[in-house]
């Protein structure tokens, strides 16, 4: 699995429906995840990368340095699936998508990957699995980091 982790004042995530635009998810300040899912990504994979995210290390302290995780400050993750992090791009104009994970290999690892962040009181706000979606934030820093497992 793969996350881009951005640390954000706020993010936003709404889902494009046949009846508009829906509000799927936002928090305040915390962490956006954007997280793909390869082919031999398993549970294991989402635990390792939900620890990760939880414990990392990029939020300041009291002395403005990147010793505190959302964890320490009881800030919020929102996670959006993003199968595009797995496109190839080394060959011609039109990435490749043979890399990423099917939506229903895909799915359950996400989901797990949600319980997890949940399951250490981390408030988790999400996407919508197969939809098109707009994403909004505002960068804090801007600090962005990219977490595989």
């Amino acid at each position: 699995m793969r996350a881009v982790v951005q640390r954000v004042l706020r993010a936003s995530v709404d889902v494009i429906t046949a009846n508009g635009v829906e509000r799927s998810g936002e928090i305040g300040s915390g962490l956006l995840a954007l997280v793909g899912v390869t082919h031999d990504d398993d549970d294991s994979s989402a635990d390792r990368l939900a620890d990760r995210i939880a414990n990392l290390r990029i939020c300041d302290d009291e002395d403005g340095v990147m010793n505190r995780s959302v964890l320490d400050l009881g800030r919020s993750v929102l996670v959006v699936s993003q199968f595009t992090l797995y496109g190839d791009t080394s060959r011609g104009r039109r990435p490749g998508w043979s890399d990423a994970a099917r939506p229903e290999v895909a799915e359950p690892l996400i989901e797990r990957l949600v319980e997890r962040l949940r399951a250490v009181d981390i408030p988790v706000a999400t996407g919508r699995f197969r939809t098109e979606m707009r994403v909004e934030l505002v960068n804090d820093g801007p600090v962005t980091v990219i977490v595989d497992v």
